[in-house]
């Protein structure tokens, strides 16, 4: 009976000996799982964490039940634990970009969940722990399990760049770089949508920079940028905040006014008339000429307006040619003096002299008249020069070559205008020499045109004549001696002799 007990006994405790065996095994191996699955947990989530697209989870009450470090940092958090179990709309998506409420039900992230299907969005915003919106891009997808939805991801990214970007190019295919102003296309699209019957009567203001070519040749296209910046501010500034400004060539704008009549349109040309009035940009007196043709009746062709406005424009344009012309002229005078009054005595004691030279010679009347012009505005090339360069007789050779360049930029200027044409070539010429040294061609001998022969010498005469501070009976025997050792060298021998004679 013993031994049964104790075989029994021994059966029992073999069984309990497998039995923990088989515990221990299986508890190492759910361990083995249990390991497996955390660090499957922490691979995915080191893979959510490293990837720069952020990341969240939804329950199917929009409780926030994952994100990832991309999601916290773009949201500006401190850790999961500010989003973890709050409702995500109340949180960051409560709102419109313009602050307006955004409902549930047009929630494309609560849709994704309700519909389950995706969504996506391009043009709504996410509001960051700070209250201020962030631009995102976000695809909202549903989370199916055993054909169930029981919960929902959403990826985004932030595109607030991008909008720049995008805002960028859109303005600039519809403004000018330069002025801000609409470019012609756009003012094209405005006037489509402004040519109905509510806007009448329409009137259109067609303008054109005068002296644009000029500045840009004489002071460079920044100094003509400045010009055409500062006609679009007077624009501006001329006009009213609904009316349409474009820039649609280099010197040329449009302007359309809704509903203006054509006494108000006169009214508006005069305040465009009146800020261009004291303006200027590099010695340049600023002008504009305008034209404007108004739309009152419904039929009437807008082409037909803007047209006429053009033409309106020409035509102003070619009435006041030579006051502009003669205002832009005397700007440039007045300038030049007023950075160098000496430049001002020599000017008017070179016209009054080459007269007399004139007169000496027996010239006709009309060609006293042009010697002397051309004696006063020989040297206006000079305006294009700094202030420390015209008072300075010691030159270094880099300030010497832009002194010589002023008789090339005299000629671009007086070729501009009807007025002073035909003293250019005679002002392009006043610094070439008899015996073809000179510059800016190398003119010899009578291939000089005979008025710049005679500016030559009587402007020589004047810079020798004031150059020291000594005795006038020394300065002018000096002078005259000059002109006398340079006769068939420098001057045309004949001329000197004239001159000599009345000097004398």
């Amino acid at each position: 009976m013993t031994k049964v007990r104790e075989g029994i006994r021994g059966i029992l405790q073999l069984r309990i000996n497998n039995l923990e065996a088989a515990v221990m095994e299986r508890t190492q191996e759910l361990f083995r799982i249990n390991e497996v699955l955390e660090e499957n947990k922490n691979q995915l989530k080191l893979i959510l964490d490293s990837t720069a697209e952020a990341i969240f989870g939804i329950d199917l009450k929009g409780n926030c039940t994952f994100c990832n470090i991309s999601c916290i940092k773009l949201l500006g958090y401190e850790s999961q634990d500010d989003l973890l179990g709050k409702n995500v709309h109340l949180i960051i998506h409560h709102s419109h970009p313009d602050g307006t409420p955004f409902s549930l039900d047009d929630c494309k992230i609560v849709q994704s969940i309700r519909n389950g299907k995706g969504y996506e969005a391009f043009d709504e915003v996410f509001w960051k722990a700070d209250g201020t919106p962030l631009d995102v891009e976000y695809h909202a997808y549903p989370q199916i399990k055993n054909g169930d939805v029981v919960g929902g991801v959403v990826t985004f990214i932030d595109i607030t760049e991008r909008k720049k970007r995008e805002e960028k190019i859109n303005y600039l295919s519809r403004h000018d770089t330069l002025t801000g102003l609409y470019n012609r296309s756009c003012f094209e699209e405005q006037l489509k949508i402004m040519d109905n019957r509510d806007n009448l009567p329409i009137s259109v203001i067609f303008a054109d920079i005068d002296g644009l070519k000029l500045t840009n040749d004489i002071f460079g296209h920044k100094a003509g940028d400045k010009l055409i910046k500062r006609s679009a501010h007077i624009l501006r500034q001329s006009c009213r905040e609904y009316d349409i400004i474009a820039r649609v060539g280099g010197d040329e704008f449009i302007i359309l006014l809704p509903r203006t009549n054509e006494e108000n349109t006169r009214k508006i040309i005069s305040r465009i008339a009146s800020g261009f009035e004291n303006e200027r940009i590099s010695a340049i007196k600023c002008s504009i000429s305008l034209g404007s043709d108004t739309k009152t009746f419904p039929d009437q062709s807008m082409e037909v307006t803007i047209s006429n406005a053009e033409n309106a424009m020409y035509k102003d344009k070619t009435i006041n040619r030579q006051s502009v012309s003669k205002d832009i002229i005397g700007t440039l005078v007045e300038t030049l003096h007023s950075k160098n009054p000496r430049e001002k005595q020599h000017s008017e004691f070179v016209s009054e002299i080459c007269g007399m030279v004139g007169k000496a010679l027996n010239l006709p009347e009309p060609e006293i008249s042009k010697l002397k012009r051309a004696g006063y505005l020989h040297d206006i090339g000079k305006i294009k020069l700094d202030e420390s360069v015209l008072s300075n007789e010691s030159l270094i050779d880099e300030e010497a070559e832009l002194i010589q360049e002023h008789s090339v930029v005299g000629y671009r200027i007086l070729n501009l205008f009807d007025d002073t044409l035909d003293l250019a070539e005679l002002v392009y010429s006043h610094h070439e020499r008899w015996d073809g040294a000179g510059y800016p061609r190398g003119l010899k001998g009578e291939q000089i045109p005979f008025l710049s022969r005679i500016v030559t010498i009587v402007e020589t005469y004047e810079r020798i004549l004031n150059r020291v501070d000594k005795p006038l009976d020394e300065r002018k025997a000096r002078a005259l001696e000059v002109i006398k050792d340079e006769a068939g060298k420098r001057f045309d021998p004949d001329i000197v002799e004239v001159f000599l004679k009345l000097m004398a």
